[in-house]
């Protein structure tokens, strides 16, 4: 499955180009899913069609996500599941007419919605129209975030001594937790690995969309070092609505010379960008996002990797090198820890804790740099862990 997350600042297009690649797609002979879970309907405007009419070819299929109706089925499912819990307590049930969605209800329906298409094996291309770059990348990273608190809370290696828990329980004098607790915690990962999965596999890629200018410009290069922080991959810059290379009147003339100085710089930074025009009004229907010129997509590109290589010293001994690409970021805005088994990385606005390589984890660090786009952080081996040779 090939699967396009569209995401970009706020008011750049999103939803009109991701409206335009689906319809590129489903008409390009792929089995098309583009899923929405914006409350005003943005996408059934850009593709000229209502909730309830057909979608606008029949090899595409608009999903639009409705999070208020799941988070009640869920919370009362999950009420239901505890109810001799909630007896004991003495606590007064809750009614489906008073349950509201709360904050993050939007990200896990979207995240959902992107699991079960997977596992549906019905489409050939999904396009996925995202919230803004920053709240896009929380979401994005909400599952491997999620599977590492249920890790850290409940190791699944404690729930094997299940036989043992009431008398541990009796000699700390303190309740042990209770087996549906681990056993909630096992579904919960197996569904986070399961989203997890589909966000890094080789088919996914993110599409930035953004309108060339300086706030655009800093919005694609802050989006840029976010993105491969978290190890997703961008395969297309689509610069929107790109003004007429020549005009008459003054102002536009200036704006459309901005433009084209921005996108001289993406064009020379970036390895694809593809422009689409300014059509002089809002995009609306078939015939408007064709003219936007934009095409099915291809094969995905190789993913960006994270290799440790090995480095020999003057003094004869040998440190190893991770290497982390983050291109477009500064070193007033890097930041590191080593934490145990894990490194915490800071890239502008945005943070990472990832878990160190096998082999790095029996090595400290002693020192770290950017060259052309990408940290390199060194490790040497401890000798307290490192096996000696005879």
């Amino acid at each position: 499955m090939r699967t396009l997350l569209i995401t970009g600042p706020g008011g750049a297009g999103r939803t009109t180009v991701a409206a335009a690649t689906a319809l590129a797609a489903a008409r390009a002979g792929h089995r098309t899913l583009v899923i929405s879970a914006d409350r005003a309907d943005t996408l059934g405007a850009a593709l000229g069609t209502a909730p309830d009419a057909p979608d606008a070819h029949p090899a595409l299929t608009t999903l639009r996500l409705t999070p208020a109706a799941r988070f009640r089925d869920d919370l009362l499912a999950l009420q239901e599941r505890a109810a001799s819990a909630l007896d004991l307590l003495g606590a007064e049930r809750l009614d489906g007419e008073e349950l509201t969605p709360l904050p993050g209800a939007e990200e896990l329906a979207l995240l959902r919605a992107l699991r079960d298409a997977d596992r549906d094996g019905t489409y050939d291309t999904v396009v996925v129209d995202l919230p803004p770059t920053p709240q896009a990348l929380a979401t994005l990273a909400l599952p491997e975030q999620l599977r590492r608190y249920l890790r850290r809370l409940l190791p699944p290696e404690r729930q094997a001594a299940r036989a043992l828990r009431p008398m541990l329980g009796r000699l700390a004098g303190v309740p042990m937790p209770a087996a549906w607790l681990y056993e909630a915690a096992a579904r919960g990962e197996d569904e986070l690995a399961a989203v997890q999965r589909v966000i890094e596999a080789p088919g996914t890629t993110v599409r930035l969309v953004a309108e060339p200018g300086p706030a655009g410009a800093d919005a694609v290069r802050t989006a840029a070092t976010g993105l491969a922080l978290h190890g997703l991959h961008t395969d297309l810059l689509v610069a929107n609505r790109i003004l007429p290379d020549a005009s008459p009147d003054t102002w536009l003339a200036g704006l459309g010379a901005q433009q084209h100085k921005t996108l001289d710089a993406w064009e020379s930074t970036y390895d694809h960008v593809v422009r689409a025009p300014h059509l002089g009004r809002d995009p609306r229907g078939a015939d408007d996002l064709e003219a936007l010129g934009l095409t099915a997509p291809a094969a995905a590109p190789a993913p960006a990797a994270w290799p440790v290589t090995e480095a020999s010293e003057d003094d004869g001994g040998h440190t190893y090198v991770w290497h982390i690409p983050l291109p477009s970021v500064t070193r007033e805005e890097l930041g590191l820890i080593r934490r145990g088994d894990e490194l915490v990385v800071t890239a502008g606005p945005y943070r990472r804790i990832v878990t160190l390589p096998s082999a790095l984890r029996r090595c400290t660090v002693v020192g770290a740099g950017l060259r052309e786009g990408e940290l390199r952080v060194r490790f040497a081996p401890d000798p307290d862990l490192w096996p000696r040779e005879r």
